[in-house]
């Protein structure tokens, strides 16, 4: 992000603020700007005295305010970390006077995440106009394939676009999750080295063959066979996907299908954009569109959705799971 590399480079250059807070849904890039932050503003033999982390579980504003008002011992500045800040949401506000008249020689981080402050308090206000406000977003799904594709390139690697979508649609848009199996890959594999599913498959445990990727493909292109042996795989190994994603993606995958249908401009670019997809899934909706027309989908929709409803008990049904899903496989291929 650039913002990430503007903070980064600021402090590179000696443009230090009093206070940077970090919040949002995403964890992964307020841990590392957080552990960017620990690392480089004192040096070790300053650390020892002029550097604090605090939890926000076992301190109270209070406290964080009287440490951060303290004078640094033989160093330019001190530092206060405040980590795992959100469990201060309920009373974060008493920090505005705080902010209204920060400690020049500290620099006060805060770390909040899985949330937000509201944006209109005037104390947020005033960290965004004096101070560094970072706001880490939930990164979009179809975005989740480039981030990873740059994030290996940035690492020395490259990796294919099949593996790059096996981990998307396994680790769903989790940064932090998806950054640590890459890290792994990084340590087996030697630079330079192209990622492939065989490589996913094999060290991460992610099937090439038996995903929910696949499945989705086998019914867009009426693979009976394909189908049913993912179903299959699925039942065998249950770890391998829960029945609630399993149905979420068919679901998700056919409302994609009846949008791509309305579609009056069919070109690659407009329906990746419009559908919110990664570029490289539109041949798979162009061949499902031919297979499913509109009216079909639509039924295909309201049967996902009394699959959906027996799986979870709801109507007279004494059929497993597996049976279920290949009785709706039926139906619709």
């Amino acid at each position: 992000m650039d913002e990430i590399v503007k903070i980064i480079n600021d402090i590179k250059v000696g443009n230090i603020k009093p206070i940077y807070f970090l919040m949002g849904e995403e964890s992964y890039y307020i841990d590392k700007l957080t552990e960017y932050l620990e690392d480089n503003l004192l040096t070790e033999d300053e650390k020892g005295f002029n550097q604090m982390v605090l939890y926000g579980r076992d301190t109270t504003i209070e406290d964080i305010v009287s440490n951060a008002k303290r004078y640094p011992m033989m160093a330019e500045r001190q530092v206060i970390i405040v980590k795992e800040a959100q469990d201060l949401s309920r009373t974060i506000d008493k920090i505005e006077a705080y902010v209204n008249n920060p400690q020049p020689t500290t620099v006060l981080v805060f770390a909040y995440k899985y949330g937000k402050v509201d944006k209109r308090k005037k104390w947020i206000k005033s960290i965004a106009k004096n101070h560094i406000l970072f706001e880490s977003e939930k990164l979009k799904d179809f975005k989740v394939a480039d981030w990873i594709k740059r994030v290996l390139q940035g690492r020395g690697f490259s990796i294919e676009p099949k593996a790059a979508i096996m981990l998307q649609e396994f680790l769903g848009n989790d940064l932090s999750r998806i950054a640590n199996e890459l890290s792994k890959l990084e340590i087996i594999l030697p630079k330079g080295s192209t990622i492939t599913p065989d490589h996913i498959e094999q060290n991460i445990g992610i099937s090439k063959d038996f995903n929910v990727y696949e499945l989705r493909k086998a019914v867009g292109e009426k693979n009976h066979h394909k189908a049913f042996q993912i179903l299959n795989y699925f039942h065998q190994n249950p770890k391998s996907i829960p029945k609630v994603l399993l149905i979420g993606q068919l679901f998700g995958y056919f409302s994609n299908l009846l949008k791509y249908h309305g579609l009056k401009d069919k070109t690659q670019g407009n329906v990746a954009s419009a559908l919110g997809i990664h570029p490289f899934f539109v041949d798979e909706y162009r061949i499902a569109a031919a297979n499913f027309p509109m009216k079909k989908v639509s039924t295909v929709i309201n049967k996902l959705k009394v699959v959906d409803g027996m799986s979870k008990g709801v109507g007279a049904s004494n059929l497993e799971d597996i049976e279920l899903y290949k009785e709706f496989l039926i139906s619709v291929m």
